[in-house]
């Protein structure tokens, strides 16, 4: 496959650690909106660094808008999905359909929606 394929690009960007899943945590927020403290506590084990790193490429992509809001000390970030973000759920959605379909060792998903899924 060459440097340049869509494919290829679009499958590195995805694939880098915690993307699709900082993506399906915001799917989960209210208007598809989570603080950066909500998504850190929901993503267990990624660090702060790497969260804002992360959200600061969906950003670049226009996969999500971050709002701040000054009002209030301290300031909070708000990130939300895009339309783009949106589309990339069904996707997610897509995946897990298919592994709940083959994956052995998957454990059974009883949520069709990934948005009320606590797994």
């Amino acid at each position: 496959m060459q440097e340049g394929c869509t494919v290829n690009l679009t499958v590195r960007y995805l694939s880098k650690k915690w993307m699709l899943l900082i993506i399906l945590e915001l799917y989960k927020g209210e208007a598809y909106t989570r603080r950066f403290s909500e998504l850190r506590t929901s993503l267990g084990g990624i660090t702060p660094k790497v969260l804002s790193e992360r959200l600061k490429e969906l950003e670049d992509e226009g996969l999500l808008t971050r709002r701040i809001d000054t009002s209030v000390f301290p300031v909070r970030s708000e990130y939300c999905l895009t339309e783009s973000g949106l589309e990339i759920v069904d996707l997610i959605r897509d995946i897990k359909r298919w592994a709940l379909k083959w994956k052995i060792d998957n454990i059974p998903c009883g949520e069709q929606d990934c948005k009320q899924c606590i797994l």
